[in-house]
């Protein structure tokens, strides 16, 4: 499930590229006084992500953006909407670093994947590479790091075998089950490979990430509903700062 929210712009603004640590706030500034508000203090998985601001651009005042907040816990969604709602009531401005918008609309939105679709990226994928599995992919870091992010220069079954495993393990850590490993990505396309600067622990940090088309035939229901999750929860990691935000193309019927 997800929001979409429309925004105006309360002023003439640069676009902020380093809008991640600041739109992660907005979210869990939201859930301040509900069953959630503790939940920025979870350890591992937060289960929900967000895309940019879109489109990434500069704005006049009284332009309309657009951002979406995915999760597949209902909950929190229904929680985000309410507080939305107020939000909207009292006319607050949302702030986001040096951005500032009001909120003109909120939207439940609940894409759905078919048989046949192609998950495109909104924003990079991470995915690191932990040092027990260098030698297995022929990684050969110039220092002796703990881990690696995935770049273009590294094997692509590096990429797909940890993106599987990550979503494996996100999703039976969510259901509380133990669903069984299994092939789930069929043609992958890679786009371009990007850096981003964000705020990690208080220091700017880069995070290299990647940017794909992900094209599905014949899906099966154990395969769709996984798949359904990621769209959801966000493909690889640091999907609490925004990263792995996935849409879902549709191939139109022929004519």
């Amino acid at each position: 499930m997800r929001l979409l929210l429309k925004l105006r712009a309360l002023k003439d603004q640069a676009y902020d590229l380093k809008y991640h640590h600041k739109l992660q706030g907005f979210i869990y500034d939201l859930l301040d006084g509900t069953p959630y508000e503790k939940l920025h203090n979870r350890k591992g998985y937060k289960f929900f992500c967000f895309s940019n601001i879109f489109p990434p651009e500069g704005m006049r005042t009284g332009v309309i953006r657009n951002l979406l907040i995915s999760s597949p816990d209902l909950g929190l969604i229904e929680v985000l909407n309410r507080k939305i709602a107020e939000t909207m009531e009292g006319e607050k401005p949302v702030n986001v670093g040096e951005m500032s918008f009001k909120l003109e609309e909120a939207r439940l939105l609940k894409p759905r994947l078919e048989r046949n679709c192609m998950l495109i990226t909104g924003t990079p994928i991470v995915i690191r590479i932990p040092k027990e599995d260098y030698e297995k992919y022929g990684i050969k870091p110039p220092k002796d790091y703990d881990y690696v992010y995935w770049r273009k220069r590294y094997s692509f079954e590096a990429f797909i075998k940890q993106l599987e495993d990550n979503l494996f393990k996100k999703y039976n850590e969510f259901y509380g089950g133990s669903l069984e490993k299994f092939p789930l990505f069929e043609q992958f396309m890679f786009k371009k490979q990007v850096c981003n600067h964000v705020v990690l622990g208080g220091n700017e940090v880069k995070v290299f990430g990647s940017v794909w088309e992900f094209a599905f035939s014949y899906l099966n229901e154990e395969r769709k509903k996984l798949l359904q999750f990621g769209l959801d929860c966000g493909l690889g990691e640091l999907n609490s700062m925004g990263f792995g935000f996935i849409n879902v193309e549709i191939p139109k019927a022929p004519k």
